[in-house]
């Protein structure tokens, strides 16, 4: 969804209140903004969370990919 927003000579801007509302910032809140190649992304810090437990999940299986993993390997290089 592409929605026109204005920007304030100062730097200020709206968020539609339906965006807000379904982003969980009716009341008000913090979005954080990443500048892209592609342009600006705003995203909440829930977005931010989930986007980095999935980018874990990818590695959660792997060998090696968890804390219990990695301390047997280092256990079993050493002898222990």
């Amino acid at each position: 969804m592409t929605v026109q927003v204005n920007i304030t000579p100062n730097g200020r801007m709206s968020l539609p209140a339906d965006i807000r509302k379904r982003l969980g910032l009716a009341s008000g809140g913090t979005v954080y903004l990443d500048e892209t190649d592609d342009g600006v992304m705003l995203r909440t810090m829930p977005q931010i969370v989930a986007q980095a437990q999935a980018l874990a999940r990818q590695y959660r299986d792997a060998p090696g990919g968890n804390v219990d993993a990695f301390l047997a390997d280092r256990a079993r290089e050493s002898g222990e």
